[in-house]
């Protein structure tokens, strides 16, 4: 293995030591405006904010009634002196309640093999936290074809075509999961975000197919009264501050809202809802409008994770409902959802499982009398790894 030649890049870094700075200082000084941009957002009324952003079409988001009821920041009361009791208030909070969550891993096709294959793994972890203990962990797996993967809607990114069927297994897995528990106390977990974005670069056919995912993601949770949630434990999204920029003032760079929002929340805190209003450029992304989002403090020492729900979760009145059931996983897995943390480690695919992947594909093909060859760099580079 090639070592990371540490005293060039030393001086690689020396070289753009004062780039690093400007940007540290930049960051600050966006920080600063972003807090009294933060002060002025939590003295407006819905109607002022409203009044401020009429005429844009995305501004980032709207807010919710709460604009008027709730303050920007609203503390969890709830206090406990040490772990164990925090744990036993989840544990009661738990109690009798279905948690779901997917989660999916890829092995993409490999440029050296000359017939190309892939595969998907979707693993998921149901707990219906009853007095016998008993929970479901399990994966589906399916492989992909040359005929599946050179017919790919985008023509030649045979990996997008991987992902695209790693999202739509998940996606069926949850609503298999709301359909089963319908009426019955019950949330699901999706690992990642309900809004779009990432699908901006694709072709408008593909976009639309992921939207009728979703879409129909979330008309299966209304339908079946299983609130589903989208959680990102790193969010870069910088919705808020883009409704700060409409409608209080701010003038400073792109900062994510987690940023902005870090050291004015303790744990357990949240900030109101917000309704998601991003323009991304994505086709037909009027459903944005029925997620409402929340940033949820899940850690002492690092940024709120970003929670999204349904719009008929909120219209209900189960919001905070879903949120003490949030936050009573995340006590369960020390500032990470245990139903995500479990299905990502079902799921998860290391390289040793790629190597053994390919491995078994061959002695499948081998055994079929299928021809498949190897580079001469794939066989140099397994030789230097044995």
């Amino acid at each position: 293995m090639t070592p990371l030649y540490a005293s060039r890049v030393a001086e690689a870094l020396a070289r753009k030591g004062g780039a690093f700075e400007a940007s540290e200082r930049d960051m600050r000084e966006d920080l600063a405006m972003l807090q009294e941009a933060l002060l002025v957002m939590g003295r407006l009324s819905r109607q002022e904010v409203d009044a401020r952003i009429a005429g844009i079409d995305r501004p980032g988001a709207r807010p919710t009634e709460e604009q008027d009821t709730r303050p920007l920041i609203i503390p969890f009361e709830t206090r406990w002196p040490d772990h164990r009791q925090a744990r036993e208030w989840a544990l009661n909070t738990l109690a009798g309640i279905t948690t779901f969550a997917v989660d999916g891993s890829q092995i993409f096709p490999n440029r050296d093999m000359s017939m190309p294959v892939g595969l998907v793994q979707v693993g998921w972890f149901e707990n219906p936290h009853d007095v016998a203990g008993t929970y479901t962990k399990d994966v589906q797996v399916e492989v992909l074809t040359p005929a599946e993967l050179l017919q790919a809607v985008e023509a030649g990114y045979a990996e997008h075509e991987v992902e695209w069927r790693r999202f739509v297994g998940e996606v069926q897995r949850l609503k298999e999961f709301m359909e089963a528990r319908k009426g019955s106390p019950a949330l699901a977990f999706l690992d990642g975000s309900l809004i779009l974005s990432f699908v901006h670069t694709m072709r408008e056919s593909r976009q639309r197919e992921y939207i009728a995912q979703v879409v129909d993601l979330l008309q299966c949770s209304e339908r079946t009264g299983v609130p589903v949630i989208g959680y990102i434990d790193s969010s870069l999204a910088a919705d808020l501050t883009t409704l700060l920029h409409h409608a209080a003032g701010y003038r400073g760079g792109r900062v994510g809202d987690a940023t902005a929002l870090r050291r004015r929340m303790q744990w357990g805190d949240r900030t109101r809802w917000y309704v998601c209003s991003r323009d991304d450029e994505v086709v037909d992304s009027g459903y944005y409008e029925r997620v409402l989002f929340t940033y949820l403090k899940t850690t002492r020492d690092y940024p709120p994770a970003r929670v999204e729900i349904p719009a008929w979760v909120f219209e209900q009145g189960r919001h905070e409902w879903v949120l003490d059931v949030v936050r009573a996983e995340c006590i369960v897995g020390v500032g990470y959802p245990y139903p995500l943390e479990t299905a990502d480690a079902v799921a998860v695919l290391s390289m040793q499982d790629r190597e053994r992947f390919y491995r078994l594909f061959q002695a499948f093909a081998s055994e079929r009398g299928i021809s498949v060859r190897f580079s001469r760099k794939l066989v140099s580079k397994r030789g230097r790894r044995v």
